[in-house]
């Protein structure tokens, strides 16, 4: 059980990072990072089990929360009115 909660918050770690360099430009800090990964896991698996895609594997897996976590960004961001990270 603990080695799954652990592998999931690197997952979220990892594709939140990821998402949030691709999205603002940089890291927006671990917590931020891990939140987005798992929210973006959640909707990517979502979306694409929709699309009927699946993948194997961490890397999939990644691959997955990444592109959620690069929608949930982009939600944010446009949610936000593009203020600054200072201002969140």
């Amino acid at each position: 059980m603990l080695e799954h909660l652990l592998v999931w918050l690197l997952i979220g770690l990892v594709a939140g990072f990821l998402a949030s360099v691709v999205v603002k430009g940089g890291g927006s800090g671990v917590v931020v990072d891990i939140i987005a990964g798992l929210v973006g896991a959640l909707l990517g698996g979502w979306l694409f089990s929709l699309l009927g895609i699946a993948t194997a594997g961490i890397i999939g897996e990644i691959i997955v929360a990444f592109v959620g976590a690069v929608i949930v960004l982009l939600i944010v961001r446009a949610l936000m009115g593009g203020r600054s990270r200072r201002a969140l």
